[in-house]
């Protein structure tokens, strides 16, 4: 899928959910869907794990240049979590919306909050993947074979947290089936390009059609 020709600002888009929901699944077919919606690489000051690329997975920066950043008000979001800082700069986010881009967020409800009280929260669209059981959500963990059984039972008792914030996003979805969820999720981004906030030209046009009717005149 391509970008309409006709121009408009991008989004933020914002995925959150428990562990297991589907979340990076459904971002990934996101991605797939349209070329015009991109991740957000974050920059962390963990150092790169066997495999991890800087500028591609993240951004990998010292702790001073973190903070400089953060002081000079260049994240629109960022975190401590477990010993090291992360966090989204503001630079790239920028420039995409304005080439009309979706950004991309895979961040928790903290992140979300502090992206929509950002200067570019206008831009959000928040949307919250709920599972449809909690039975559904552990099985999901298992089956993924991902994490040791300690490490799924901290997701667990983490997951309440979670979904507890579930009403401060713009749209809630119970992710049933992958293929539903997805298609839910392709129709809302399609209706929020349309926001007349979305599309800048929209100004210029209603002008020229005045113009046009007190030339009728």
């Amino acid at each position: 899928m391509t970008t309409d020709q006709t121009k408009r600002r991008g989004l933020l888009i914002i995925l959150s959910s428990p562990s297991g929901a589907g979340k990076s699944t459904l971002a990934h077919r996101l991605r797939a869907w349209d070329n015009d919606i991109v991740f957000s690489v974050s920059s962390t000051t963990r150092d790169a794990r066997p495999g991890e690329e800087d500028g591609e997975h993240y951004h990998f920066v010292s702790v001073d240049d973190f903070k400089a950043s953060v002081k000079r008000s260049e994240m629109l979001e960022h975190a401590h979590v477990f010993g090291n800082f992360y966090g989204s700069p503001k630079g790239p986010v920028s420039e995409a919306i304005e080439r009309g881009r979706d950004m991309l967020f895979d961040i928790d409800w903290q992140g979300a909050q502090q992206i929509r009280n950002s200067d570019l929260g206008m831009h959000t669209l928040s949307i919250f993947l709920l599972p449809p059981s909690i039975t559904e959500l552990h099985r999901r963990l298992v089956a993924r074979n991902q994490d040791s059984e300690d490490v799924i039972e901290k997701r667990m008792r983490k997951s309440w947290d979670e979904i507890s914030r579930w009403d401060s996003y713009d749209f809630v979805l119970v992710n049933d089936t992958l293929d539903h969820t997805e298609a839910q999720l392709k129709t809302i981004i399609q209706a929020t390009r349309l926001r007349r906030l979305q599309q800048p030209d929209l100004t210029d046009h209603v002008r020229d059609l005045q113009t046009q009717f007190e030339e009728l005149k």
